[in-house]
């Protein structure tokens, strides 16, 4: 497939495909003789897994260490010991993450429950007032 059917395919545009080769994150395309770029499945199937891992939040940087996990063989200790490393740091930024939105969620309750208490409260003092001034219309219209 061409440059631009392999970035309609992925959702990014063909600028980000020649970055990202650029970058190394995706190999080089073959070129046919008029001058074209053309692309694999497996092409295709790796800038999926860039996509994914950046929408997850992870750097460029840390992507390209990370592709070999999905895509090669895990043999340089070197570069297993540095995704590891990274592995590590988004798991204890994932875990602070997780604490900070376990707070946010206590006070968006709290805060929940004291309006619902108000508006109830308020509902309520509302129909008690309704009820008096009902009462004394309707107590006027019998006098009357």
């Amino acid at each position: 497939m061409r440059i631009g059917q392999l970035a309609d395919l992925a959702g990014v545009t063909p600028r980000t495909v020649r970055y990202y080769e650029s970058l190394g994150l995706l190999g080089p395309s073959e070129r046919q003789g008029s001058g074209f770029r053309y692309y694999t499945q497996v092409a295709l199937t790796r800038l999926q897994k860039i996509n994914d891992l950046k929408a997850l939040g992870f750097s460029l940087e840390e992507i390209a260490h990370m592709l070999p996990l999905y895509f090669e063989e895990l043999s340089n200790r070197c570069h297993l010991q540095a995704l590891i490393e990274i592995l590590q740091q988004r798991l204890q930024e994932t875990d602070e993450k997780l604490v900070s939105l376990s707070h946010l969620r206590e006070d968006l309750q709290a805060s929940l429950d004291r309006l619902q208490r108000v508006l109830e409260e308020s509902a309520s003092e509302s129909s008690f007032n309704m009820n008096e001034v009902n009462t004394q219309e309707i107590s006027g219209l019998i006098v009357d």
